[in-house]
């Protein structure tokens, strides 16, 4: 097969894909027009999120097998109409999952204990003990929405802590296991001090974290979301961090990035933003929860074992 990678990734995807025989080429810099009249000679391509893979390219490539995204995310990819045309997708969310469970719990640990102000402080000479005196992870209850390999990842590694793991997934419940209790979210929102996210951007979980959300939740709560931005809406947020029915908030993702993640929308960026930025009980980080000198190589590792178990049988 003929492969177009249109965005970097480790090139160990690439030398797999080579010493079995198939051929590759490069365009990392074309944009979704120009890049439409080539896409016919080829039979792969392996993507980020750089190029929207929406119905009218995918019937430009008119003899295209597979696309592999590099990552867990697909909503940069027309699924519907990939499957139509008998297009396998690919991605690769084994890679970077064990990369955001340990993100999703540094950031909890972080503002747990103080950790973003006390730095702050003592590096000015302020030594504040008691003002910054923390909260043990293991006296709460962690609510996961979303159980598949991200959620399942964070439950696996807060284990260690002591502390009681909640699992809600409307499509796909599983059963108990050694990490989470299944719940419901009625369930989840009656009994979680934390609630973190691990859900796809679809058009239902779009704005699933919003005023009404917020408001059912029994306690004040501490957010995480390493998914994806526009899964909270951030106005709503604020609102609940100022109403204190959130107690705050980690953040590794933000609805203000543009579409490829590499950078925030910076000539949009409203009042809530800078409020975000701004308020003590947030913690944010540029979407980098998965991007671990680790995960770089599992996730085209995974891609190369997925497309070459699938077409050199």
């Amino acid at each position: 097969m003929k492969v177009l990678f249109l965005d970097r990734v480790h090139p160990i995807l690439e030398e797999r894909l080579l010493a079995s025989g198939h051929t590759t080429e490069h365009d990392y810099s074309s944009n979704y027009k120009n890049i439409l009249p080539k896409l016919a000679q080829f039979d792969g391509l392996v993507i980020r999120s750089r190029i929207k893979i929406d119905q009218h390219l995918l019937e430009s490539a008119s003899q295209l097998k597979f696309i592999a995204r590099s990552g867990a995310g697909l909503e940069n990819i027309d699924l519907e109409a990939a499957k139509k045309l008998g297009i396998e997708v690919f991605n690769s969310p084994e890679g970077n999952r064990d990369a955001v469970g340990e993100h999703a719990v540094g950031m909890l640990l972080m503002f747990l204990n103080n950790l973003k102000r006390a730095d702050l402080e003592v590096r000015i000479g302020r030594w504040f003990r008691e003002q910054n005196r923390g909260h043990e992870l293991g006296a709460l209850t962690v609510g996961i929405i979303g159980y598949g390999n991200m959620g399942w990842a964070f439950a696996q590694k807060l284990s260690g802590f002591g502390c009681k793991v909640l699992a809600y997934d409307k499509y796909h419940p599983k059963p108990n296991d050694k990490y989470a209790e299944n719940c419901s979210l009625d369930e989840l929102k009656e009994q979680a001090d934390v609630v973190s996210l691990h859900v796809p951007l679809t058009d239902e979980t779009r704005y699933m974290i919003d005023a009404k959300f917020i408001n059912s939740m029994h306690k004040p709560f501490i957010l995480i979301n390493t998914a994806r931005g526009p899964v909270v809406n951030t106005d709503a947020l604020i609102a609940g961090l100022n109403d204190l029915k959130v107690r705050g908030a980690c953040l590794d993702v933000l609805e203000y990035e543009e579409g490829t993640f590499e950078a925030l929308r910076a000539e949009e960026l409203p009042d809530s933003y800078h409020q975000l930025c701004n308020n003590s009980n947030v913690v944010l980080s540029p979407h980098i929860a998965g991007w671990t000198e680790e995960s770089i190589v599992k996730l085209s590792s995974i891609l190369a074992d997925k497309i070459l178990a699938h077409f050199n049988k």
